[in-house]
């Protein structure tokens, strides 16, 4: 079989680099991939690149439980009703933003994504937080590659999606080119870890005068039919994208987003309900050692598709407990419908309720709330009366609050 391959980095272990430092021959990728018989440093030095093979009856199995996982899910979202599955696409989309992002080491604010993702698909969440311009840009790349799945993937359309991820054309501090492929002009790209002067060489990715022509074969694969099956394809075109690592920065977010277009096509359906960025933020190591193991093989992928179907069929596992914090917050508020909250208390149980990060005390209430300390005070001690509140178990050195078990 034929298809596609790939290599990441992540800014928080590696570290991006054009510089043409010297190498000593134990740390030279020449030096070390003849280890595996090849004469060749990378895949895509390889002569019969990019001609991918894979064993797809050793992954029959896998292809198969993962469709069934789909299956289940999409069966209790046909139960739901279209306004809590749009609940359940907001919660999905948000955490898919926000871990693409931190798998490079880069933090958003998670009300910041909720807000944005909510304003661009006008659901109603109450109070939108004020607009991100870095945030913004994540989401429009994010929301293009799902809701507009089927349209074709071109080379105008990934410059948009990296420029919207550097606004400003910064990288940290490292000024960058935003919407164009890299020039090398300070050398080749390379994925390096370790102090200067005793670097190890990850990975190097092909040339930037080999670009034009390697994006043009990725991109009418991409846009053309083909027999492989689409979670095939999907990972595929993870692989081969962060192979070609055509951009200065970005790279890991626009593959992941490609991997994503290909996945709502697999699904049939632009409206997302599960995270494969999320589950590989949790298996981020893996993730990194199966693509730096993948590029410096030979060119059957079957160990990171296997890899990438296993990761998903748990994404969309853990998807199965994001409908049920969907479910559990409409039943929530079902019940205490009649009950009269003011704003700031609504405001505070949904943050609550979606998933609150630390303890919740008074003095982080009225931060949030933006009112003063006893105002925050009232409007706890009104939610412990009506029972919507208790006192947390936890110790420390002040009283915080969760959502009363009686009350989900």
């Amino acid at each position: 079989m034929t298809g596609p391959n790939s290599a990441a980095a992540n800014r928080s272990l590696y570290r991006r680099t054009h510089c043409g430092e010297y190498l000593s021959p134990a740390d030279n990728p020449a030096h070390n991939l003849r280890m595996n018989g090849g004469d060749y440093t990378y895949i895509w030095q390889a002569s019969e690149w990019p001609d991918w093979r894979y064993d797809l009856a050793s992954l029959a199995r896998s292809l198969a439980d993962v469709s069934r996982a789909q299956g289940l899910l999409l069966g209790r979202l046909a139960d739901v009703g279209r306004a809590l599955r749009d609940q359940a696409s907001l919660s999905a989309l948000t955490e898919d933003v926000v871990k693409t992002s931190e798998i490079e080491g880069e933090k958003l604010n998670t009300q910041a994504v909720r807000s944005s993702i909510a304003r661009r698909l006008g659901v109603d969440i109450g109070a939108l937080a004020a607009v991100d311009r870095h945030v913004e840009g994540v989401v429009a790349m994010v929301l293009d590659a799902t809701a507009n799945c089927n349209a074709p993937v071109t080379r105008d359309r990934l410059f948009g999606w990296h420029a919207a991820l550097f606004p400003a054309g910064y990288s940290g501090l490292s000024r960058i080119n935003p919407g164009v492929w890299r020039d090398d002009a300070t050398g080749p790209m390379r994925v390096v870890s370790g102090p200067l002067g005793r670097q190890r060489v990850h990975f190097e990715a092909p040339p930037a005068n080999r670009l034009q022509s390697e994006t043009d074969r990725f991109l009418e694969w991409t846009n053309s039919a083909s027999n492989e099956p689409p979670l095939i394809k999907a990972g595929l075109a993870h692989l081969w994208f962060v192979t070609l690592h055509p951009f200065d920065d970005g790279n890991g977010r626009v593959a992941r987003a490609i991997g994503d277009l290909f996945l709502a096509r697999a699904d049939g359906s632009p409206q997302r309900f599960y995270s494969l960025s999320a589950q590989i933020q949790r298996e981020r190591k893996a993730y990194y050692e199966i693509l730096e193991r993948s590029q410096r093989a030979s060119l059957d992928v079957t160990g990171w598709l296997a890899w990438f179907l296993d990761t998903l069929h748990q994404a969309v596992d853990q998807a199965q407990h994001t409908l049920d914090a969907v479910l559990a917050k409409a039943r929530f508020w079902q019940r205490w419908a009649t009950t009269p909250l003011n704003e700031r208390q609504v405001k505070l149980l949904n943050r609550l309720l979606d998933g609150f990060e630390g303890k919740l005390n008074s003095s982080k209430w009225a931060a949030i709330a933006k009112c003063s300390p006893d105002t925050a005070l009232r409007d706890i001690s009104d939610l412990l009366a009506r029972g919507v509140l208790r006192k947390s178990d936890a110790g420390g050195r002040s009283t915080s609050y969760v959502l009363n078990d009686s009350s989900e």
